[in-house]
């Protein structure tokens, strides 16, 4: 999706202000948490320490963060200000646009994909659309794609034009916006029976006219 907005002579020049009013107040990560019920919800706030067996989850990841420690000091300190969170999803040719822009000047930035029904939720309530793509830069955030206005938040973030990312730099792989389970695995069926009781023969009935002990000599009447 592209957004196109024409931004005033004298809004550029308020970019940096605004986003410098933001500094500290990073994109919120999201959390997802199950309850006790087993019903799914998406929180700003990391769950609760919880008594082993219950079923939130305190795996849960935050949606932002980017190891900044392999930059060089000045752009080290733009990231640590301003960092950037990419939201993309699968066949989007705009999300493609947009990291190729950020990959290209050399901006370091960590990479979220939206693929399942719990990801596009947790993106609503992160950004209130589902739009894709979607990125944040310190506090601001960017519905759509538009390289004019993409690059101007960045260079009022200080983010330099060309990249002064060192050779040896990898940026962290694309990871899902909600932290997945690792799946349990089925109660394995019990191949082995109790066994069964010996079962008891009842005492042979002896034929009409064999001796038994109260009548040895086999007298019949």
């Amino acid at each position: 999706m592209t957004t196109n907005s024409r931004l005033g002579p004298f809004t550029a020049l308020l970019l940096l202000g605004a986003l410098t009013c933001a500094t500290g107040a990073q994109a919120q990560p999201v959390y997802r948490i199950v309850g006790p019920d087993g019903k799914v919800t998406f929180s700003d706030r990391a769950p609760e320490a919880t008594a082993p067996g219950t079923r939130n989850n305190p795996a849960a990841q935050p949606a932002t963060g980017t190891d900044a420690s392999a930059l060089p000091y000045e752009l080290r300190q733009v990231v640590q200000r301003f960092p950037v969170t990419l939201y993309t999803g699968s066949d989007c040719a705009p999300c493609d646009s947009a990291r190729k822009l950020l990959t290209t000047r050399g901006v370091p930035f960590t990479e979220r994909t939206v693929g399942t029904n719990e990801d596009v939720q947790a993106l609503e309530k992160l950004s209130g659309k589902s739009n894709l793509p979607f990125a944040t830069i310190g506090g601001q955030q960017l519905q759509g794609f538009s390289e004019t206005e993409w690059s101007q938040y960045l260079d009022a973030a200080g983010y330099p034009k060309q990249s002064q990312l060192p050779a040896n730099y990898r940026r962290p792989p694309a990871a899902p916006l909600v932290a997945l389970k690792p799946a349990q695995d089925a109660p394995k069926p019990t191949s082995e029976r109790p066994a069964a009781a010996p079962t008891r023969r009842p005492a042979p009935v002896p034929a009409p006219g064999a001796p038994t002990p109260s009548n040895p000599a086999g007298i019949k009447f």
